[in-house]
């Protein structure tokens, strides 16, 4: 079990966002872009690698220079490789919740937040409240253009000057608060459940007095 760090506190807070995919880095490069009332820093990080194992130590390289590290896994992916897993090894599934214990029993500045199946689930609780459990992104992508007919995972769409993501989002930036909170949280032996756990960032101290 690793060792309990102390926490260097600074006066200006920092937040790294860890997410394994270019549509988180674009949603949180446009919320700094656009609310810079916030006195946080907010840097999103994307790793070189993407597996698990290599996530987990850069997070926990993380913690030791942030005041808080967000570390965002998309479950479906992380479901997909474990049915694919061969049998009698570790499968991804069994390792994250490793990860997941040793992050929350050692006491430090991390908060993980589970999205199943992804990002798009989190921009779809924005207009609708739902426990559906979608079969994957796509699915997702399928319902979101009920409310945003012109939705494409690009970064052109996402960044657009003045029509950037977040500002389409940010009107129903309470509700989707509320749709993601009422889901509870990520429960490990039922991983297959609706989830999204958003909302743990924007409850953050050091920031929800500006969006709650």
């Amino acid at each position: 079990m690793r060792k309990t760090r102390e926490i260097k506190i600074k006066a200006h807070p920092n937040f790294a966002v860890l997410v394994d995919g270019d549509t988180e880095v674009w949603y949180f490069q446009m919320l700094k872009r656009n609310e810079r009332k916030i006195n946080v820093n907010i840097e999103p990080k994307i790793p070189q690698r993407k597996r698990l194992s290599e996530q987990f130590e850069m997070v926990s390289n993380l913690s030791e220079d942030y005041t808080k590290v967000f570390w965002i896994v998309d479950l479906d992916a992380v479901i997909k490789e474990t049915r694919e897993a061969k049998k009698g090894k570790e499968t991804p599934l069994q390792a994250f919740r490793r990860y997941r214990n040793i992050l929350s029993d050692s006491g430090n500045n991390v908060v993980i937040i589970v999205n199943n199946p992804c990002l798009e689930f989190w921009i779809l609780l924005h207009f609708e409240k739902t426990s559906r459990s979608f079969e994957g992104c796509p699915s997702v992508e399928k319902q979101l253009k009920n409310y945003l007919k012109d939705y494409e995972k690009s970064k052109k769409y996402y960044t657009k000057e003045d029509h950037d993501i977040y500002l389409k989002l940010k009107p129903f930036l309470n509700t989707a608060i509320g749709n993601a909170a009422s889901l509870g949280s990520f429960n490990e032996y039922k991983p297959d459940g609706a989830i999204c756990e958003m909302n743990l960032f924007f409850s953050s101290s050091e920031i929800e007095d500006h969006f709650i």
